[in-house]
């Protein structure tokens, strides 16, 4: 069997084994319901303000500003759809990029589509940036929430989401990025760096546990619960508090984010080590390359071939790539972020994604880099 070349570090890490270490009591002896007035219960009430504070101090924030969520997607649900009905009495127009990760994307369309909302999509350029100005342009007396992504999980793209948050603010527009390629990868110093309202995590983008997110909701933006039956969270998300995985969300963060455990340093030559070699097959082009971008992500569009047949040939050589979002890889419709790019549907299919991460080297994309040209021949069935 070929040795494993991990190459889609933008759809999950690896849990990091200290942060393991540092969920296992939680994953046993301190069992208590948080919610409970036993002594067992106290104790994980004061573990789970614990690493409600510790999260807080990181960000710079108050601690009533954190909310744990189940990971990326809830984050970015409540964000959306929470604000928007909260904020409905004041418009109901909403401003979202074309290019955002479908956990935007979807509750948007659900709100224009069954609650009366309007949405308008900001086109971006040829590399996938969002212009401020564009922005600008699409704000509206009723408009009510703005959301950007801070970087694309498909291209790597960066966003100037402080400009536009800055824009928002001026404009008395709730602003929500997602963040959650950003977190790791992009430096780091407080949560206002973003200028936004709202700001999306997830920890297994940075070597914690799946299962596990947070939302930054700026004071005193309250968006409406997405689950009823319960107080925690401040009345935000009913249901009980995953401690483990919350409190190995605080530990990555506080270990892997404040100095990124995606080093640019180390990634950034070996990412153009392979794109050197991707770019000198016939038919293959880079996207994103003359924009600001993640250092660890390469996305290829490759003539001739759709993305699921180079990625089978990938996988048998042992290699893990990716076509974009990993929460809709198995899909065989065209990237929405290359047809907001301009490409035609058929390019759109062949989008294929290296994401670098901690466990990469030289060695291993070197192999793949020989490897490439064949597998790409193969696809096409030449």
């Amino acid at each position: 069997m070929k040795p494993t070349i991990y190459l889609d570090y933008n759809a999950t890490t690896p849990l990091d084994g200290r942060v393991r270490e540092f969920m296992e009591p939680y994953l046993g002896e301190v069992f208590g319901n948080p919610s409970s007035v036993h002594h067992l219960g106290r104790r994980a009430r004061i573990d789970l303000d614990a690493a409600r504070d510790q999260l807080a101090q990181s960000w710079r924030c108050r601690p009533s500003e954190v909310v744990f969520t189940s990971g990326g997607t809830e984050s970015n649900n409540l964000a959306v759809l929470g604000t928007a009905r909260r904020l409905a009495s004041r418009g109901r127009h909403l401003v979202a990029s074309a290019v955002e990760h479908p956990a935007v994307l979807a509750p948007c369309h659900y709100l224009a589509r069954h609650e009366g909302f309007a949405l308008t999509l900001v086109g971006v350029d040829a590399e996938g940036r969002v212009d401020p100005g564009a922005v600008a342009a699409a704000l509206r007396p009723d408009t009510i929430l703005v959301s950007v992504m801070a970087a694309n999980n498909e291209i790597g793209t960066l966003q100037p989401v402080s400009d536009i948050g800055a824009l928002c603010r001026q404009r008395g527009v709730a602003f929500h990025t997602d963040a959650i390629q950003w977190f790791g990868k992009e430096p780091f110093t407080h949560i206002g760096q973003f200028q936004a309202d709202l700001v999306s995590v997830c920890a297994h983008k940075f070597h914690g546990p799946r299962g596990a997110g947070a939302l930054f909701i700026r004071s005193p933006l309250q968006p409406e619960a997405l689950s009823l039956g319960g107080g925690q969270e401040h009345e935000r998300r009913a249901g009980t508090e995953n401690l483990a995985a919350i409190v190995g969300l605080v530990d990555a963060f506080c270990r892997f984010v404040p100095e990124p455990v995606f080093e640019c340093d180390k990634l950034e030559p070996l990412r153009v080590r392979l794109e050197a070699a991707a770019i000198s097959i016939p038919g293959v082009q880079v996207l994103g390359q003359n924009t600001p971008r993640l250092a660890n992500t390469l996305a290829l569009s490759i003539a001739g071939c759709d993305s699921l047949s180079v990625l089978a040939n990938l996988d048998l050589e042992g290699i893990c790539a990716s076509s974009g979002s990993a929460c809709s890889s198995g899909a065989l419709e065209p990237s929405h972020v290359l047809l907001a790019l301009g490409l035609d549907a058929a390019t759109a299919q062949s989008l294929v994604r290296f994401s670098l991460g901690r466990g990469s080297n030289q060695e291993e994309i070197e192999l793949v880099g020989q490897l490439l040209p064949e597998l790409i021949e193969r696809a096409r069935g030449t």
